[in-house]
């Protein structure tokens, strides 16, 4: 019989994740500078780091550009409802910074426009307290959004009422860099990723949606209809 031997990332790892889950090391709580770790366990930095990237793949704590290293707080999950739209609940923050970008890739294919169109690119962000819980990006040809309505809060509901059908995909994977950087969550991470196009009377593409949300702490749910040929009735 083999005996696997824990590695010095591995003790480091269990010793902190005990601490945690003792309460020593509470939510919100910094840990100790990397050099200062690396010192009290007699290790190499990278190794504190291996370490410190296992208990961030686990989600027990999140590393702050700037700031450290801090034992993340217990996350409620949040679901998202198939047609309803981005989670934006009111005990939910969010974020919007607008820009403008020109229709190319996935997004052209996905809003059905020629390329180079000038879209408005909505960049939400959602945060529970200080942590990020989802991030999306919105699509909309600059003809259907006039810039003098953008800011208005009744815009969004006012194009909900144009709208007849939503056709959405969920995918799971491994968030991009950028992705993995805004949510303060390790590469290694899996999360749910849900495209999301809607169209109103004549099938016209009114606008995509990219949403992405860690998917330990997120269920996306989704409410499916029966179709019928022409000619059959529901029976």
């Amino acid at each position: 019989m083999t005996t696997t031997v824990p590695t010095l990332r591995d003790t480091i790892a269990e010793d902190l994740r005990t601490q945690i889950t003792t309460g020593h090391l509470k939510p919100g709580d910094r840990l100790p500078s990397e050099p200062k770790l690396a010192t009290h366990y007699k290790v190499s930095t990278p190794t504190v780091r291996q370490a410190l990237a296992l208990l961030q793949a686990e989600g027990l704590i999140e590393k702050i550009h700037g700031k450290g290293n801090f034992v993340r707080t217990p996350l409620r999950r949040i679901t998202y409802r198939g047609g309803a739209g981005l989670p934006f609940t009111p005990d939910l923050q969010t974020t919007v910074r607008t820009t403008t970008v020109r229709a190319r890739g996935h997004i052209r294919t996905l809003l059905k426009v020629p390329s180079n169109t000038p879209l408005t690119e909505f960049h939400c962000t959602t945060y529970e307290g200080e942590t990020p819980r989802s991030v999306a990006r919105i699509y909309i040809p600059r003809d259907l959004a006039p810039a003098a309505q953008l800011a208005s809060p009744s815009w969004h509901s006012s194009r909900d009422a144009g709208r007849t059908e939503t056709q959405e995909t969920v995918t799971a994977r491994f968030p991009t860099p950028e992705e993995a950087t805004a949510l303060r969550i390790s590469p290694t991470r899996t999360v749910l990723t849900i495209t999301r196009i809607a169209l109103n009377g004549t099938g016209h593409v009114l606008e995509a949606a990219l949403l992405v949300l860690p998917s330990e702490a997120a269920d996306a749910v989704f409410t499916t209809y029966p179709t019928f040929k022409e000619g059959e009735t529901d029976r």
